[in-house]
Parts: C-alpha cells; structure tokens; sequence
C-alpha cells in the first residue's frame, strides 16, 4: 500500500491544492435509505465514572467516553466468519456497531453504512464530492461516533463530518488544519475533536460551529477521553493535558518524556496509557501526579490499553499483548506474536481480542493470556477489533482489504 501511496502522491497533492481554491467543502454520498432510526445506548454524562445499565452496542472507538475497550455485549464461544466486505486500501480504524448496522471507514476515502447480518451496504458516503472514482478521496483512519441521529468521522485532511445515520446524507462539516486521526468524544451537545494541527476543538453537535479551542504544542492523534467534566489529551508534544470542558481551560499539562500516540482510557481518577518510547503510565488527574509506570516493552506503544478494575492490557512494537496489574503496574502474563501490535485489545468477559501485524486476530484468556483461538486474516490487522451485538468487526489493511464480521452462524 505504501507504493502505491507514494505513486499517487503527486496527483493527491494537487487535488489539495485545487481544493483549497473551491470555497466550501461539500461531500457526496450514495445511499439507500435505512428503513427506521434505530436508538444508541445513552452516553456518560461525564459527571462521574458511573457505567451504563445495559449497552450491547459499540458505538465508538474504545465504546465510550471512559475509552476502556471493554465490551458489554457477548460473543458466542466459538466464533464463525459472517461476512467479509471488500474495503479499498483496507482499514485503520475500529468500527462502530449499533443495532442492525455496522458503520465504518476505508483509507480510499469511503465510509460504509453495512447490515450487520449480511454485510450488505445501507449506504455509503465519500469523503468529497466528485463524479471521477479516481480522484484522491481523503482517507477516513479515524475511528466513528455514531449517536442517535448521526455518524461523526474525521479525515486525513481534517475535515468532521456529520452524517445522517439514517440517510446517509450530509449534514454538516467543520475544516480543521491537519489530519483527524481520533475518534470524537461526545458530552451532553457537544463534540470533543483532535487534530493534527495542535488544537483540541469543542464544536456543537447540532451545527458544528465552534464553541471553543485549545492549542497544544503538536499533534493530536488520540481520541479525547471524558470523566467529571474534564477532557483528556496525549499529544505528540509528549504532554498528557486535563482540560477543563466548560470554559475549555487546560488545568495541567504533564510531560511523560515521549510522543504519546495512543488515547488515554480512564478508571476511578486515573489516566492509563502508552508511549512512543514504550513506556505505559498510570497518572492520576486530579492531582497531576505519576502513579506508577512500566517499561517492560522499551520499544513504541501506538495500540490504547483496555482496562478493568484489575488489569491494563496493552500491545506494541516488541510484539506483546502485556497484562498488568492496575494497581501496581506489574506484569502479570505477555502474548507473543510474530510482528508488531497497533490494534487496541477489546475486553468481552474472560476474553480478550486484538489483531496483529502478523496478519492474525487473537483471542486469549483475560486472567492467564493463554491463546483460545486465532483466525488467519492473510492481512495485517491494525485497526482494533469492535464488539457489540454479539458479533466481532475488524478490517484489515492492505491495496485491497477486508472487513470481517464473526459471531455464530444459524
């Protein structure tokens, strides 16, 4: 993929030229309508750390605010490939899965609205608004939101779009500087958004104008996480930041002496994430304070960690899927795999779940790391696996990937 990448490289940055020159952004979709609006689990309020009663659905990229990777629904003991779907240039980002449709977005510039039983495509939406099918289509790596109404999604040229989830259509975009590799986070009517372009953006969810922004000293690539009114941000700047929501004022600003590409997932009052340098911290936020750090890996940490209320999970560059205890940081157990780990691990009961560049998708048990299963993708899994509704999504990346759906056959 990287060489044809490369080879459109000319012909992309021209198009980005030209665009710049065309006031407004306006998208194309092709649809087919869904035939009723179907509801999402509410989600936190941001005001405590309180789980939701019921949530069977996975609606973003770490299925909430929380950003814990842990699932509500069930899979079936054995798991069965569903359905495969054809994704041009494959998939770097976890999708979402509400109800009856599995939503998610292609690096050739797609996102596909599928039924979850058959894979058949609702509708699909392209990144920009142009008859050529060979004109660059910004890739859609970010992970989406879906709500009750919409389906929010990022790009690499930094534009949010909001679509109607039932329709497929276009309802609004914002422009941002830089690429949107994050999921946004959503609280009350508001969006939390990062980008490549040093802000961190609060925009109203109904119209997208902005209510506020907050500069950083460089790139954002995580996906904000939310507990108690406040947001949290690991920034290439190598800072892990606490905003404030209301008036959007940063309340401290923490170096961990690396680039921090992973999202930061919360439990209680504590922050628990990765480095660049391989280095996995527990910070508690309120007090700005470094509770316990791991350096077992001491090579790069892109994947996020999964964590319950006794272990963190998290995998890297050295190959592993690390357990720790979540008190202590100690390891408890390791994985190995055959190449490095960017897909983030998902929790469902005993289970754990998560892809590797060795082309293969995992199971392990969550108390012992011991292999249950594994499935050969013949591509490599980067993006981190989606569980709701009693099915697993995952793509894969490739020229020509793959979206995978597994759960129990009739």
């Amino acid at each position: 993929m990287r060489d044809v990448q490369r080879q459109l490289f000319v012909s992309q940055t021209l198009n980005r030229i030209r665009s710049l020159l065309v006031a407004g952004f306006v998208m194309g979709w092709c649809v087919h309508a869904i035939s009723s609006a179907e509801p999402v689990p509410t989600e936190l309020t941001g005001k405590g750390n309180e789980r939701l009663k019921v949530r069977t659905s996975w609606n973003s990229f770490r299925n909430g605010n929380l950003l814990q990777g842990v699932s509500g629904s069930d899979l079936p003991k054995k798991l069965e490939l569903l359905w495969k779907v054809p994704a041009e240039y494959g998939v770097s980002g976890t999708a979402a899965i509400v109800n009856d449709h599995v939503y998610v977005g292609t690096i050739g510039g797609m996102f596909l609205c599928l039924d979850r039983k058959t894979g058949k495509e609702a509708w699909k939406y392209r990144s920009i608004d142009d008859p050529d099918p060979n004109a660059f289509a910004p890739a859609f790596k970010a992970s989406p939101r879906v709500t009750e109404k919409h389906v929010f999604v990022g790009d690499e040229d930094g534009v949010l779009h909001a679509i109607d989830r039932k329709s497929g259509k276009p309802v609004w975009t914002y422009a941002t500087e830089g690429e949107i590799a994050g999921c946004a986070a959503r609280i009350e009517d508001r969006l939390i958004i990062g980008s490549h372009d040093g802000h961190l953006y609060c925009l109203n969810e109904a119209d997208g104008k902005l209510i506020w922004k907050v500069q950083t000293e460089d790139m954002i690539n995580c996906a904000p996480a939310i507990a108690e009114g406040h947001t949290f941000v690991a920034g290439c700047d190598m800072h892990l930041h606490v905003i404030a929501l209301n008036e959007g004022k940063t309340k401290s600003s923490t170096s961990l002496g690396s680039q921090l590409i992973a999202s930061p997932a919360v439990m209680e009052d504590v922050l628990y994430v990765g480095t660049y340098g391989g280095v996995v911290y527990a910070f508690d936020w309120k007090n700005a304070k470094i509770i316990w750090k791991n350096n077992d890996s001491e090579q790069e940490i892109r994947a996020s960690a999964a964590v319950t209320q006794d272990y963190v999970l998290i995998g890297g560059f050295d190959k592993k899927l690390r357990c720790l205890d979540r008190k202590t940081g100690r390891e408890l157990w390791h994985f190995p795999t055959k190449a490095q780990i960017n897909s983030s691990p998902v929790v469902v009961g005993d289970r754990v779940f998560f892809g590797s560049n060795d082309r293969h998708l995992y199971e392990v048990n969550l108390k012992t790391g011991r292999e249950l299963w594994k499935h050969n993708a013949e591509q490599k899994i980067t993006a981190g696996p989606a569980v709701g509704e009693n099915c697993l999504v995952v793509g894969t990346e490739s020229n020509q990937g793959w979206i995978l759906c597994f759960g129990r056959k009739k």
